[in-house]
């Protein structure tokens, strides 16, 4: 029987071969497109997503996982584990943390702690991993939780975007929106940090945008150990020259390249470049 089953969502972004080591359960959001009901990460790749998003005339819909769908994973993982840790992607985005929660509550047969992350992507993976790690060292329940909420706050994602299209059409971050207008040239960087998505910085360019993103390292990281993700959205080779670039300048404990999964990429669009990271205490 497993001490603590670790559960998250789909916005959380993890590589495919991380979620297997550590046996993570990832509880999947829905896309409604064009007829169809498809389940983020399941039933369609960001590969596909992103080649059908470029072309789509309308976009996707998306649905947070349902109540029910966190009561069934839970009361199957109360027979393999003797607890639970579920972390998920900061309340402020989606309903996903209180739907987690509600299920927590119906008759929940084992230990079952529900924590905000307070970011998304792989910055929420991050805190997903901590959690996983602390499980594969034999930790309990309640150790799982105070390695959890010792790393949120650490825990930071920067990302710029191709295109601000995708953001005003899904209707987010309206205030960042508007504030950029219409200032097209215009590359921005945003930074989300508990639960906020905030303006990091504009520039005339890609180029210089990977550079702000991989200039705000140093000041963190200093001479600690750096944990760092690329994430990107249909943006690879991208994504690999960064993170070259970054294992080349800074002492990486361990670096990731992560796909932005379709249903932030409803949101974002494609050509997302961004980096998730926090720095050894």
């Amino acid at each position: 029987m497993t001490h603590v089953a670790v559960v998250t969502d789909g916005a959380a972004c993890m590589p495919p071969e991380v979620v297997g080591k550590y046996e993570i359960h990832v509880v999947p959001f829905q896309l409604n497109w064009e007829g169809e009901s498809l389940r983020d990460g399941v039933d369609i790749t960001p590969t596909e997503f992103y080649r059908r998003l470029r072309v789509a005339k309308r976009l996707p819909t998306t649905s947070q996982p349902a109540v029910g769908e966190f009561v069934k994973l839970f009361s199957r993982l109360s027979q393999e584990a003797e607890a639970i840790a579920s972390i998920h992607i900061a309340q402020e985005f989606t309903g996903t943390y209180k739907a987690a929660l509600l299920a927590a509550q119906e008759g929940a047969k084992v230990p079952i702690e529900v924590m905000d992350s307070r970011t998304a992507a792989m910055a929420q993976g991050f805190v997903v991993l901590e959690a996983a790690r602390a499980v594969a060292q034999g930790a309990d329940l309640t150790e799982v939780v105070r390695r959890v909420k010792a790393l949120i706050p650490r825990v930071h994602l920067l990302a710029c975007l191709d295109t601000l299209e995708y953001l005003r059409r899904s209707g987010r971050v309206r205030n960042l929106v508007a504030l950029l207008g219409s200032a097209l040239s215009i590359k921005a960087v945003f930074h989300l940090y508990d639960g906020q998505v905030r303006l990091f910085k504009q520039v005339r360019s890609r180029e210089r945008a990977m550079e702000a993103m991989m200039g705000a390292l140093p000041k963190r990281a200093q001479k600690k150990g750096l944990h760092v993700a690329v994430l990107h959205a249909d943006a690879p080779a991208e994504a690999k020259d960064m993170e070259e670039a970054i294992a080349s300048r800074f002492d990486c404990r361990e670096v990731y390249i992560a796909e932005f999964t379709p249903v932030m990429g409803v949101h974002t669009g494609p050509g997302v470049l961004g980096l998730a990271f926090y720095v050894e205490g």
